[in-house]
């Protein structure tokens, strides 16, 4: 079963950048699409940013211009790039195996949801505060 620990989380001003790591075990990443989530304090988790199996992007509209997926099947690894940081990014962030949604001809990614027994990992925290 595929099993994912993340990390790099840790508390940033403002404006600041981090660079989160998701590595994947139990399975080869090569046919997986793999999403970032985040769950502030109080909230329902939500989907952040997603990479599909041939390295096809997707972010939510809040993230979209400030944050960067990547992938590195070799390593096993799926990475975010958080930059332009602001308090509202606060929050765990957690990494699982996804499903996407698409729209024909194109298949433009249209969101992303949780695989079905996706195993959650302890996620990583990140703080935006001055």
């Amino acid at each position: 079963q595929l099993q994912v620990v993340e990390s790099g989380g840790g508390l940033v001003q403002p404006g600041g950048s981090l660079r989160l790591s998701c590595i994947i075990s139990g399975s080869t990443l090569d046919h997986i699409h793999i999403g970032w989530f985040r769950q502030a304090p109080g909230k329902e988790r939500e989907g952040v940013s997603c990479i599909t199996s041939s390295g096809q992007p997707y972010y939510a509209d809040s993230v979209k211009g400030r944050f960067a997926i990547s992938r590195d099947n070799a390593k096993k690894s799926v990475y975010l790039q958080l930059s332009s940081l602001t308090p509202e990014d606060t929050g765990t962030y957690y990494c699982a195996d996804v499903i996407v949604r698409t729209v024909a001809p194109e298949g433009t990614i249209t969101g992303f949801y949780a695989n079905a027994g996706s195993s959650w990992g302890k996620g990583t925290q990140v703080t935006v505060s001055s």
